[in-house]
């Protein structure tokens, strides 16, 4: 499997940090190769040449498909992170949504 980079759209950071520190704790325990940052929405778009997916925090729902038209130039997919992952600061949860986009048959 090559390096997944996820990439996390926050506001402040500080939930997003803490879901991108559980996410990669998972990775790490699944031994999977992953990259997890998070990012402020104003510096996003400066990852699109390297990340894989992007994440929004549920605040920024209204904003997916802008950033969707912007992430289609590179092929990632825009997911805004379910609620239930990020009320609870799901890692795994959210490892597994990844892997499940990215690859749908695995």
């Amino acid at each position: 499997m090559k390096n997944i980079f996820i990439m996390l759209c926050c506001g402040a950071g500080i939930s997003s940090g803490m879901l991108a520190t559980k996410t990669r704790n998972a990775a790490k325990n699944k031994a999977l190769p992953v990259t997890v940052e998070a990012r402020s929405e104003s510096e996003v778009t400066e990852y699109f040449s390297v990340i894989d997916i992007l994440f929004l925090g549920p605040h920024y729902a209204s904003q997916q498909e802008q950033f969707q038209k912007q992430a289609d130039r590179y092929n990632i997919p825009v997911i805004v992170v379910p609620h239930a992952i990020y009320g609870k600061l799901d890692g795994d949860a959210l490892l597994e949504l990844a892997i499940n986009t990215l690859n749908p048959i695995h």
